[in-house]
């Protein structure tokens, strides 16, 4: 008799265990995805960021040779206003 209600109860304690790490499972799972989606979308920003500065400075370069461009590169805050 005892034999069988400690074996009722390690079947029991297999049954959690097992539950418990398909739980953990699909949860490391699911954050290794989220963790891989936020990586992509942090680079693709770098690359945006990159992307603006690049140009802004292509921007201040055309200034010195051409000032027509001044007042945008003021309204937009690249350039500071000098008087």
């Amino acid at each position: 008799m005892k034999s069988n209600m400690i074996h009722s109860v390690l079947t029991g304690v297999l049954a959690v265990s097992l539950l418990l790490s398909v739980v953990f499972c699909l949860r490391a799972i699911n954050s290794t995805r989220e963790t891989r989606r936020l990586a992509l979308q942090g680079r693709q920003v770098q690359f945006e960021q990159a992307k603006f500065q690049n140009f802004a400075n292509e921007c201040l370069e055309y200034s010195k040779t051409n000032a027509a461009i001044l007042p945008i590169l003021e309204s937009v805050g690249l350039k500071l206003v000098t008087k």
